[in-house]
């Protein structure tokens, strides 16, 4: 468990969401740990470790070493890992193995082309903007419309759905709305301000049934006002994921500034006891 101390350090020297504590403990359920410098949560028989040392330079070997440490103190059954680079004993023997990269942008020097500008000065003349500390019903209708149309991989169903606890619950999270002239829901933004350095994007929906062009760029203009408000030096867009999404990304200034890998391990094999416990469920 964390103490006081080593949350604000983590906190302090915070670079990638995945450093962000009240975030990563609400989003697994975990126990946060700080280990020879690098963050990780422990679930039961799940580990997740985020292999972004806050302070040391990253060494592969070191890291792997800080592994095979995890492994024997918390022998985990599922092992989940993010680095810059993982080692090939790790993707060799992963169930699923992906890589990408983080884009952040700089709030005092976003880009600012005129297809821009008009697309803002649109959507600023049939849409509001709302800070609030609360997701409602019509959050999930955006949700469920996300889903059915964007089929997403399940992991980012996990984390849309978790979203309204963690806004009803985190101080330093919010959600941004923006809102047509009927007061109906265009698209939002998750947003989380914990890291001392920068403000974080975590995840935002757009309507395509109550599609109110330029909506995404008003919320990004708007998240850019709150960093610059908050003094941040620089806000993470989060993972590339597809080429809409790079694109939309790019054409505001957002850069990619860090290569991203992830593998989710499995260590043990379950007992037949497990699969009775779990057949039993049924």
């Amino acid at each position: 468990m964390l103490t006081s101390e080593e949350k604000a350090y983590i906190l302090s020297n915070a670079y990638i969401p995945e450093h962000l504590v009240g975030l990563m403990t609400h989003l697994c359920g975990g126990e946060p740990f700080l280990i020879e410098d690098y963050f990780c949560c422990i679930k039961k028989d799940w580990t997740i470790l985020v292999g972004y040392p806050l302070k040391k330079k990253f060494i592969l070997d070191e890291f792997e070493g800080v592994i095979e440490n995890i492994k024997n103190q918390f022998r985990p059954r599922y092992f989940s890992l993010i680095a810059s680079h993982l080692p090939h004993s790790v993707t060799a023997a992963g169930q699923e193995w992906g890589q990408d990269f983080y884009y952040t942008l700089n709030p005092r020097k976003p880009i600012m082309r005129s297809s821009v500008k008009r697309n803002l000065k649109k959507a600023g003349q049939h849409l509001t903007l709302e800070r609030c500390s609360e997701m409602t019903d019509a959050h999930h209708e955006l949700m469920q419309e996300f889903i059915a149309s964007a089929l997403p991989p399940d992991r980012v169903k996990a984390l849309l759905f978790k979203m309204t606890d963690f806004v009803g619950n985190a101080e330093s999270a919010f959600v941004l709305n923006t809102r047509d002239a009927k007061n109906k829901l265009a698209a939002f933004y998750v947003v989380d301000l914990e890291a001392d350095l920068f403000s974080n994007y975590i995840i935002g929906c757009y309507s395509k049934k109550n599609y109110s062009p330029g909506a995404s760029d008003l919320l990004l203009y708007e998240l850019i006002q709150i960093s610059l408000e908050f003094q941040k030096r620089y806000i993470h867009l989060g993972l590339g994921v597809n080429d809409g999404i790079r694109r939309f990304k790019e054409k505001w200034g957002g850069k990619p500034t860090r290569s991203y890998q992830m593998c989710e391990l499995v260590l043990q094999k379950p007992s037949v006891w497990d699969v009775i416990k779990a057949l039993r469920q049924f």
